[in-house]
């Protein structure tokens, strides 16, 4: 029996459903009247997603993250909040405690109410998260243009190092080990950001998949090519990796886990969307650019490379 991987199984799903032109987004949304709703889902489970000296607080808030971050990206502020927690027969008080303050304390940081949700039992932690919001629209995947510039938020491979270090006891430099295990722990969505610059992203698409994934996504909804001639690393991810012998850009386009915004904008926003990352602290970083053709590419040297899709994939051949 053929085993399928995420892609095939969405699409089996969206068949069925008899969605004939689905187009895969960060989030979904419907209208009631002449409100719109946007709303995002996403789950977390304990063997998979909670690695070793992570709290359950940290647990909980950070699967709040995951969907705040692709709020973030679509230019969308979360208002409610829906939550449901699968846990273990004889789980502790403590633990109890922990789950939920972290869900508190994240409702606090990012501004939203939640209304409740269900409790089951099961085999192991798995805390589904479901946010919702209200927009006019969103910045969709497919808008880049042909001379537009590619950004992100953020310096990537910092997570790929902490997951190293956390759960294979690699060294790195005590202030390069805290950054980078910080960044599993406790990861940073740019909301304040996402929000500001709504109506200048051309295109834009949360990268927790992974950068790779992300950007041949992009490409490919928007029909164009993306050019890559700026690695969005630093010297400490870069020292890690020679120390390490792992693959820069391994670490850097295909580690996923880090919830930064990919997004392209047009040469005349570049200014205000700079001043914009300083006023909401955040450090965006040009990587390339969009040009006609398709598929996503280094480039070196006036050389050119393929990028490939490598990024997380759930039940991945």
């Amino acid at each position: 029996m053929k085993k399928l991987d995420e892609t095939e199984i969405i699409k089996k799903f969206q068949k069925i459903f008899g969605n004939k032109n689905f187009v895969s987004e960060d989030v979904e949304s419907f209208s009631i009247g002449k409100t719109k709703i946007i709303v995002k889902v996403d789950t977390l489970v304990e063997s998979t997603d909670i690695p070793p000296k992570m709290s359950l607080k940290d647990a909980a808030r950070k699967s709040v993250v995951a969907c705040v971050s692709d709020f973030a990206a679509k230019g969308v502020k979360p208002k409610f909040g829906v939550i449901s927690v699968n846990l273990p027969f004889g789980i502790s008080e403590k633990a109890i405690n922990e789950i939920a303050k972290g869900f508190k304390e994240a409702s606090k940081e990012f501004n939203f109410h939640i209304l409740g949700g269900d409790t089951n039992e099961g085999r192991e932690i798995v805390l589904h998260v479901c946010i919702f919001g209200f927009a006019e629209g969103i910045v969709n995947r497919r808008g880049a243009k042909d001379g537009d510039l590619i950004f992100v938020t953020g310096p990537f491979g910092y997570t790929a190092a902490g997951l190293q270090i956390m759960l294979r006891n690699l060294r790195g430099n005590d202030s390069f080990s805290r950054k980078a295990k910080k960044s599993v722990i406790k990861p940073m969505p740019r909301l304040d950001f996402g929000l500001k610059n709504k109506n200048r992203f051309s295109s834009s698409m949360d990268s927790s998949d992974g950068l790779s994934t992300t950007l041949n996504e992009m490409a490919k909804q928007s029909k164009c090519k993306f050019v890559i001639n700026n690695i969005p690393s630093e010297k400490g991810i870069e020292k890690f990796s020679k120390v390490h012998r792992k693959n820069l850009e391994a670490l850097v386009f295909h580690a996923g886990e880090e919830y930064e915004i990919v997004f392209t904008i047009s040469k005349k926003d570049k200014p205000k969307t700079i001043r914009n990352g300083t006023l909401t602290k955040t450090p965006i970083i040009e990587i390339g650019y969009v040009t006609k053709g398709k598929g996503v590419f280094i480039e070196k040297d006036k050389k050119f490379k393929s990028l490939e899709d490598l990024g997380w994939r759930h039940f991945k051949k």
